[in-house]
């Protein structure tokens, strides 16, 4: 049953992101990939869940399946649909140079491997031959409600704040971006381990902490945080480095006071 719900899983992302790869290629726009990423868990949720029905694999299932649906759908109207692409993926256009296409469908088909990577909670939670729901479960579901308000929350601000016309060229600071400059990312990464304490009593649950901790690697380190600053600061230059200055990275924390750097004398 492993091995099979494993290549049933990377065969339905794969072929999700060959289509969107075809897509991207007609609309050139490449960030429907990041649709595509919160698309195809939510895909394999539906495939996993089919395979078990188990009380406590639906609600995991349910609780991935509305967080994909849901990311999935704010990326599509927010940065794909009738949006230029975004910063970060023309300046991989530019990197790149030659074979783009096939560099891209590389990428996209990366995207897919990381679904199915990331889905080890739902696997183990598939295989759990307990299938009631304990106290962590419900603990874990708790947590996963509450961090997804905040990340719906976050989107939400960032969104209306984009919308004003008067806002073109600054700095998000207001609501939960007064505290943290990637508070949507802070709360994805609650919702993983949320993911992750569900399959902890499962056989081999442990394995299931390795989804959080690589969300954590790449949202620290690789193609969130770093590219979503890199960029920032192409756009917005000095206001973006004073935001730097005063505000959490991630944890929201009470922002910090600005001192403007001294000239030093010729």
């Amino acid at each position: 049953m492993i091995l099979r719900l494993v290549v049933e899983d990377t065969l339905a992302v794969a072929a999700l992101m060959l289509v969107l790869w075809a897509i991207h290629l007609l609309m050139k726009n490449a960030a429907v990939v990041d649709a595509g990423w919160a698309g195809g868990l939510a895909v394999i949720a539906v495939i996993d869940a089919a395979a078990s029905r188990t009380p406590r694999a639906l609600l995991l299932a349910s609780m991935v399946f509305v967080w994909g649906t849901r990311l999935a759908l704010y990326l599509l109207f927010t940065r794909v649909i009738g949006q230029p692409e975004e910063g970060r993926y023309r300046e991989l256009r530019s990197q790149w140079k030659t074979n783009i296409a096939l560099k891209f469908l590389a990428f996209f088909e990366f995207q897919a491997l990381l679904c199915v990577l990331l889905s080890g909670p739902l696997l183990l939670t598939a295989l759990n031959p307990v299938p009631a729901v304990t106290n962590i479960q419900c603990a874990a579901a708790a947590l996963w409600l509450v961090s997804l308000i905040g990340e719906i929350a976050a989107d939400g601000q960032l969104a209306g704040f984009k919308a004003r016309p008067q806002n073109r060229g600054k700095v998000c600071d207001a609501g939960l971006w007064k505290y943290s400059r990637h508070p949507n990312y802070f709360f994805e990464s609650l919702i993983w381990i949320s993911y992750a304490l569900f399959a902890i009593d499962s056989p081999w649950g442990w394995v299931g902490l390795l989804s959080p901790a690589l969300i954590l690697y790449f949202l620290l380190r690789v193609t969130g945080i770093p590219a979503t600053e890199a960029q920032a600061l192409r756009s917005k230059g000095d206001a973006y480095r004073r935001y730097q200055q005063t505000t959490s990275m991630f944890i929201p924390w009470l922002p910090r006071k600005w001192y403007p750097r001294k000239q030093t004398e010729p």
